[in-house]
Parts: C-alpha cells; structure tokens; sequence
C-alpha cells in the first residue's frame, strides 16, 4: 500500500494534513472518522507512517476467477479484513471481533461510525454498536478524523477519480476509560457514538443529520423509484392521448372524405 499506492496518491493529489502529531507513533488506537467516498480508506492509510487496517465486506475476498483474485489480492494489499455480514447479527459483530483483533495486536483501526458513504456529503447519525463496543472493549483511544471534499474527487459510480486536493484533519485522541466494562449498556454506546461524532462535526464542518445514513439512503432510493414510476405513467397518459388524439383525427378525415365522395345531386 504505502509503496505501490501511498507514494503515488500523495504526488498526483497532494493531500493536505492537519493534526498527523495526534496519531500515536506505537500502540493501539481507532482512527473514527467521516465517509465521503471510496478513496477515503487510500488517502488516510497513505499520509501516515502506520499500517492502518479496516475493514470491508468478504466478497472482495470471494469472488472467484482472475478480476476476483486480484482484487483479494488488492485489498488484502491495502491492509484490509474481510467480514462475513451473514448470520444471525450479521456484520456488526464481525466488525467488532476483527477491531478487537486489531487492537490487541497494538496496531492502528480504522472504522467509518456512519456504517456506509454519506449520501449528500453531510455528517449522519453514527452507529453505536461497532465503535463504541470496540474502543470500550480494549480501552484503546479514539482519534476523530475528518476527510475534506473526497466526494468532489471520486463520487459514488465515478471510476476515474478528478485531480484536486482533498483535506484530512485529525483530532485530539478521545479517553473514554471512565466507561470500561459498560460496552453492554446501550446508553453508554449512545453517549461514547455521539461525543465522536460531534467531534468529527467540527473538524469537518459538514452539516449534522440526525438520522442513519442508511435511512436517507432508503428514503432517496424510494423517492427515486416514485420519480421513476410517475415519469414512466406520465409518458403513457401523453402516449394515450395521442392515440385518443390521432382516432378523433383519422374518424374526422374519413367523414370528410365520405362527404366529398357522395358529392352534389345533379337535377
């Protein structure tokens, strides 16, 4: 990563960074931070000098013939972990366990609190589960990171990412000992979540969203479908009544020529 993309990423885009002294030169600690874009899991890992390691669902990992196994390969390269989203609970506690992993190893997590890419380029609501759990589980700090204008670089479905400088600015590391043993109290999750996320508010300054970035994801995704559906019924009501119009025209033109075929009488 650090050689093959990290060198090359940082000569055509020229990142700017802020805050690089809050990261910890050893020792365990999650990197929370804002999702704008796909390239946000390459720009971060590639303006720091440790490995840093998120995660992503295993399909990458599973996708069979040549196109599959090189892009195992590719993310296994870019520090990577596969999570296996079936069973009962799904990816969340896969996501926990492999942060845990981390952590214990005395490295570097990265996780996206929103769950998913910010639809709209503001600030959501962050998940209190995989976070929260996952930094009281370990103890490990909590350093809020804020990625600036990567949805103007790569916006979901753009493959060719446009040349210009995206931003990271990275807080202060965040305590949260004081809830040690309390990752199973819902409330606690709520309160840990929040003070992240509020905190990745100001460093960004995007607009906060209180609701899940999944939610609006369904909300326009439906609003979408509802366009969709009412353009297509629009086009075959225009389409009918230019039936019904061309009927009355053609009914019109043949009365016409049944009057000038009779003609006048002759006396």
């Amino acid at each position: 990563m650090k050689v093959a993309i990290g060198g090359p990423l940082k000569l055509a885009f020229r990142p700017w960074v802020e805050g690089l002294e809050n990261v910890p030169a050893e020792g365990p600690a999650i990197l929370a931070s804002n999702h704008l874009s796909f390239s946000d899991s390459f720009f971060l890992p590639a303006v720091l000098d440790r490995k840093v390691t998120f995660i992503a669902k295993a399909e990458y990992f599973t996708t069979p013939g040549v196109k599959g196994r090189m892009t195992a390969a590719f993310f296994k390269g870019v520090g990577q972990l596969p999570v296996d989203r079936s069973g009962a609970r799904g990816a969340g506690e896969a996501a926990i366990k492999s942060g845990i992993e981390v952590l214990e190893r005395g490295e570097l997590f990265g996780i996206y609190p929103e769950g998913t890419r910010s639809p709209d380029g503001r600030l959501y609501r962050g998940k209190p589960g995989g976070l929260a759990r996952v930094a009281l589980a370990t103890g490990a700090s909590v350093i809020p990171v804020a990625m600036i204008d990567t949805e103007k670089i790569q916006p979901p479905g753009q493959v060719v990412p446009k040349l210009m400088r995206p931003g990271i600015r990275i807080g202060k590391p965040l305590d949260f000992s004081r809830y040690q043993g309390m990752e199973h109290d819902r409330f606690v999750l709520r309160a840990v979540t929040d003070e992240v996320m509020y905190e990745i508010m100001k460093l960004s300054g995007q607009e906060y969203v209180d609701m899940y970035a999944t939610a609006m994801k369904r909300q326009l995704a439906e609003a979408a479908k509802a366009e969709r559906e009412a353009e297509k019924a629009a086009r075959a009501a225009v389409g009918r009544a230019d039936k019904e119009q061309a009927e009355k025209l053609r009914a019109a033109m043949e009365q016409a020529d049944r009057g000038q075929a009779g003609g006048p009488s002759e006396r």
